[in-house]
């Protein structure tokens, strides 16, 4: 199988680790790093054993594809170039700073057949991962992405740094369309908002409750998926997904769970517990396998454009609404 060329676009804290990976991913080759800081630039080139450019022309020359780790407001020009020139586009969350710039890169990903895929990395979680096998229909879901305060990411409101993650997630599972938003937020520390909570009700009658915040004492990234006869919840940071349900029969076939307890009634049931099981991986090294395999073979990635623009479509309508307040 040929090998796909990489270059990585902007080596920050998150680009370095995306061109240190790219050695270990199959079927894959670092063409070569560009930042617009050439000692960052040569400093990771010399880490990961690849070529540091003096312009991101010369690297586009040489790649199949890039990888987009710029700043939020530099996505679309850097994401665009590269797709007028027929390479392929791994960008990170989220997608660009605009409704309008993520519409444009879609359309320039299909004028020029090419392929984007966007960095919504807790798709590959381990936890997340762990879900892919369980059908759900959930009824209420309840999210906290909470973080220490870190300058890196302040160019953007905690709603588009943090929220997006779960915003992203939860759509992916209720498969309904949003039909309302309530939001607040409050900005604490720095120009954009630091702390925020939404309310987002979709057309199944699905709620969720999500709040992020950036300047907490501790780390949380957890969710909870409620749903009839079944409670499931979702540990991000350690990788944990456990499922408590409702169930008539004793389940012989799966041995792993354990029976919690017993509810009398009209009929007996059960309440058995499961903690679900995904193999064990460096997520964001998962994320670029399957970027590459879907170059290779042509398909449609796990996170596509458009996923991505859903995303940043509730992520722009939860901020405008925080922004709305905040001038009332």
């Amino acid at each position: 199988m040929k090998s796909v060329r990489v270059g990585v676009v902007g080596v920050g804290h998150l680009g370095r680790l995306h061109a240190l990976l790219y050695n270990k991913v199959p079927h894959a080759q670092l063409a070569g790093v560009f930042d617009i800081s050439q000692e960052t630039a040569r400093a990771v080139a010399l880490e990961a054993g690849c070529r540091a450019f003096d312009s991101y022309a010369d690297l586009l020359a040489e790649a199949d594809a890039v990888n987009v780790v710029v700043p939020t407001t530099r996505h679309f020009e850097v994401a665009a170039e590269a797709l007028r020139q027929g390479k392929h586009v791994f960008i990170e969350k989220p997608i660009t700073s605009s409704l309008a710039e993520a519409d444009e890169l879609i359309r320039l990903a299909g004028e020029h057949g090419c392929l984007i895929q966007v960095g919504h990395i807790e798709r590959f979680n381990q936890a997340m991962r762990a879900l892919s096998t369980v059908p759900l229909g959930p009824r209420f879901i309840e999210s906290h992405r909470l973080a220490t305060f870190n300058p890196r990411g302040t160019d953007v409101a905690v709603v588009l740094d943090l929220m997006i993650h779960d915003i992203d997630i939860i759509l992916t599972l209720v498969k309904s369309p949003v039909v309302r938003i309530e939001a607040n937020g409050v900005a604490v520390i720095s120009d954009e908002p630091d702390i925020a909570n939404a309310r987002i009700t979709f057309a199944n009658g699905c709620v969720a409750n999500v709040t992020a915040s950036r300047i907490s004492q501790k780390k949380m990234r957890k969710m909870r998926l409620f749903e009839k006869d079944s409670y499931i919840s979702i540990d991000f940071l350690q990788g944990i997904t456990e499922r408590f349900r409702l169930v008539a029969n004793l389940p012989e076939s799966e041995p792993t769970g354990v029976i919690m307890g017993k509810l009398e009634g009209k009929r007996t049931r059960y309440v058995y517990y499961e903690r679900l099981q995904a193999p064990e991986g460096n997520a964001l090294q998962i994320e670029l396998e399957e970027f590459v395999q879907a170059i290779l073979n042509g398909r449609r990635p796990r996170v596509t454009a458009e996923d991505g623009r859903n995303a940043l479509a509730v992520a722009t309508q939860i901020s405008e609404i925080i922004k709305r307040q905040s001038t009332d």
